[in-house]
């Protein structure tokens, strides 16, 4: 097929290295514009750009595909269909009826759970148990078009954002191919979402980030590796120059009692409302990611000390 690809994070390459080792013919691919990243605030391309350019693709970065003459150059391509893999703008009806068969997005949920912009984060924060991605054909909702291909997969208990979008980013580049192909043949079949039982994923906001001691357990764990590795929960613990910010990463729910936020062993065990957690993997702000271990050789946190 002639496709147009529009997708920025690490999370859409996947796919779009699939439809390319497919033989699909990608015309133009579409990226947000480069953003500043990093201490320096150096204006850098966004994964999929980057990978797009690597490999000799035709590449727009338009601020907004709302603008007329966006939707008349999109239209121009002479398109065959559309792929979106979390390309970060709403699409006009004049985009999505310009390719031929349609655009078809690949969302990181079971829909209609977690419609929105954060749907793996969300999952987890949330406890539950089972995602999956899925391909939709699109229309002007937000994700509400009918489904053509789902695939799930369980959320593990050590499962954070990052480890469970790196493996549906994998799923979801395999199922995006396999439905464009049953499309070619004209075998797909779109299930139509019901809104009963519709959840929304809102994009996470730093205001939420902070660890709250005094939620149970296994809450304060999904928060925790939910957000992990971006932006990462953080806690405040008592330092010798001060309080100090430290990102927790990783963690397990395990048996605990004491006072919320108090440190229960010298293994960063951390009571909670009820139950405990253990941190496995920290961040110092400015220093690398560490274990629970290293990271105590050179922050010392005694059974006892209480965190805020």
């Amino acid at each position: 097929m002639r496709l147009a690809f529009l997708g920025t994070p690490d999370f859409a390459v996947p796919t779009l290295a699939a439809l390319l080792a497919a033989g699909h013919e990608v015309a133009c691919v579409y990226s947000q514009p480069a953003s500043p990243r990093g201490r320096g605030r150096t204006l850098t391309r966004s994964p999929v750009q980057a990978f797009a350019e690597a490999h000799g693709l035709a590449t727009r970065t338009p601020a907004s595909l709302r603008a007329p003459e966006e939707a008349a150059a999109f239209a121009v391509l002479g398109l065959d269909a559309a792929v979106v893999v979390a390309f970060g703008q709403i699409l006009t009806a004049d985009i999505l009826n310009a390719p031929r068969l349609g655009c078809f997005n690949l969302h990181a949920s079971l829909l209609p759970r977690w419609r929105g912009a954060a749907p793996i984060q969300r999952a987890i924060m949330a406890g539950d148990a089972v995602t999956g991605v899925e391909v939709m054909r699109m229309d002007e909702g937000l994700d509400t078009g009918p489904v053509l291909a789902r695939v799930s997969t369980r959320i593990d208990a050590l499962d954070t954002a990052g480890a469970l979008a790196e493996r549906l980013s994998r799923k979801g580049a395999a199922l995006m191919v396999e439905t464009l192909e049953r499309l070619a043949r004209g075998d797909t079949v779109s299930k139509p979402q019901s809104d009963d039982g519709a959840t929304y994923a809102p994009k996470i906001k730093t205001s939420e980030a902070r660890v709250r001691w005094d939620r149970d357990a296994a809450r304060v764990d999904a928060h925790i590796r939910g957000l992990s590795p971006f932006p990462g929960a953080w806690f405040e613990a008592p330092g010798a120059r001060g309080p100090a910010r430290i990102k927790a990463l990783l963690s397990r729910v395990e048996d605990g009692e004491g006072a919320p936020g108090e440190i229960l062993d010298d293994r960063l065990l951390i009571a909670c409302a009820s139950g405990a957690v253990r941190i496995l993997k920290v961040q110092r702000e400015g220093r690398a990611t560490a274990d629970a271990k290293e990271f105590l050789r050179g922050f010392p946190l005694a059974a006892g000390a209480q965190l805020s």
